[in-house]
């Protein structure tokens, strides 16, 4: 903060900063979005003393300019009012932390990489930020296993790059990856583009360490791949969006990392040709399969509007990008290239090229990373995260361009064709509510008809809350709602989020 000897000039600053503060980016969400606050106490001399005690000055963060990253969600689409930020280093802070909270009513909003799309992370109003970022630390991996357990702050492109050392790889991949941790890729059971090789979280995850809302700590921390000795208490956390304890540390079950990877940059006519090419992958390429990408022609035109990147075949309706990992380069060249001539022969694809050098394969998927870089671009971007049924999976992409006519600036759709899940894109020039109020009902109306999800891989957040009775019985929202009353009865964990 700034210091009271600099007289006017101080002053003058921090009007300045505070003003900047107020007018920069979006609007706060309690505003934009009509929100009512808890009844949680508001932040005081007495709590911030008994934080620095516990955590010392420098793990705290108070200055408005320094909270701007924590208080704006990465799309910039949202905006809280929290007004300081912990950031402990060991489960012992965490729990000290969370029982101090719960026993003074003081709301916390959990935070790791803040990365997420729905919101989940952002405050809404002047909850307390509990961030990830300084649990950091690698605890143990066991090499023969392939089991890495670490802290929850563990940024991924990180855990990857240490895991690399010992022919080991994590078994998710995001496009955020240079930034995300692995406890918010837990707690929102991120998915990612190998999802169809490795499978989800549930899957992978071993154990957990979870500090619950009244400070208890959860010590589910296994290592072994086989446990049946009573419920798996483990699972209720990883997806759960820190609304039911804080997720300290992680035990993951890594991949070797392949000795051979190929890719194929495909262009199609249609999307049943898609289809085609795809179902056609799965049976010639099979066991080695690592990623299934589609985007459509809007999507590679954002992309060269708005980036160096342009696509390496020419443009057509749609692309196809397959990955293949194996442990046999010959083998996996050949497989590859036979899949192609196949698809050429059929006329599922009109054009395409297989790459095998790291620096090729590099520059290509750098085309399917660079279109969340776009989206600051082109306007206000809407992202919605589906999964649909692949007869329908690019059929409501078309129907959303059609209903929106000329209110739209772009409508667009990528994805995880593998695993069903769209990403659905409204481009808009500018920020309207009126617009979210006509495009939602509709469209998530429209998935839960195709038999879809409104949310694939990114949870519910604040931006989906709403919609969650659409989608799921009230048996089994009453349910989630027994539970967060169980595991959080003051609900001082992620308020305004989920349910």
């Amino acid at each position: 903060m700034f210091s009271k000897l600099k007289g006017r000039i101080c002053v003058n600053a921090t009007r300045y900063v505070k003003q900047r503060y107020l007018h920069a980016g979006p609007q706060f969400t309690k505003d934009s979005y009509e929100v009512q606050r808890g009844p949680y106490r508001s932040l005081n001399e007495g709590h911030l003393n008994y934080f620095r005690d516990l955590l010392g000055e420098t793990n705290l963060i108070q200055d408005l300019s320094d909270l701007e990253k924590y208080n704006v969600d990465f799309y910039k689409h949202l905006r809280g009012k929290s007004n300081l930020v912990l950031r402990p280093r060991t489960t012992t802070e965490v729990s000290k932390i969370l029982s101090f909270c719960n026993a003074n009513l003081l709301a916390v909003c959990t935070q790791g990489g803040h990365t997420g799309v729905c919101g989940g992370a952002t405050p809404i109003f002047d909850e307390i930020i509990l961030s990830t970022e300084l649990m950091n630390k690698i605890v143990h991996l066991d090499e023969i296993s392939g089991v890495l357990t670490c802290g929850a702050g563990c940024v991924l492109q990180n855990l990857n790059d240490y895991l690399s050392e010992f022919d080991l790889m994590m078994p998710i991949d995001l496009g955020a990856k240079g930034s995300c941790h692995i406890g918010g890729n837990v707690a929102t059971n991120a998915g990612g583009i190998r999802l169809i090789r490795y499978g989800n979280l549930h899957g992978n995850v071993l154990g957990l360490e979870v500090v619950k809302a009244n400070g208890e700590v959860l010590d589910c921390l296994n290592t072994l791949k086989k446990d049946n000795t009573g419920f798996h208490l483990k699972n209720t956390f990883i997806g759960s969006e820190g609304c039911l304890g804080f997720i300290t540390k992680v035990a993951i079950q890594c991949a070797p990392k392949p000795k051979s990877i190929q890719l194929a940059f495909l262009g199609a006519q249609n999307f049943d040709k898609i289809l085609m090419a795809f179902r056609k992958a799965k049976h010639d390429l099979g066991e080695i399969v690592s990623a299934i990408e589609v985007m459509d022609h809007k999507t590679m035109e954002m992309v060269e509007q708005h980036t160096p990147m342009s696509s390496p075949i020419g443009h057509y309706p749609f692309y196809l990008i397959i990955e293949t990992s194996g442990s046999d380069e010959v083998h996996d060249q050949e497989k590859l290239g036979r899949y192609f001539e196949g698809c050429m022969a059929k006329h599922f694809i009109l054009n395409g090229v297989t790459v095998s050098s790291p620096s090729q394969r590099e520059k290509l998927w750098h085309i399917r990373e660079k279109i969340a870089e776009s989206f600051y671009k082109d306007g206000y971007v809407l992202m919605y995260d589906v999964t649909l049924p692949l007869e329908h999976y690019y059929d409501i992409v078309a129907e959303m361009e059609n209903y929106l006519g000329n209110r739209s600036h772009r409508v667009f759709g990528f994805g995880h064709l593998g695993d069903g899940n769209l990403h659905l894109q409204i481009s808009l020039k500018e920020f309207s509510q009126e617009m979210i109020n006509y495009i939602e009902p509709y469209l998530y109306k429209r998935v839960k008809e195709l038999k879809g999800s409104i949310s694939a891989e990114h949870g519910i957040g604040f931006l989906k809350k709403q919609y969650l009775p659409m989608v799921q019985s009230n048996v089994n929202v009453a349910l989630m709602r027994d539970m967060k009353k169980l595991l959080d009865p003051n609900c001082i964990l992620n308020p305004y989020k989920v349910i």
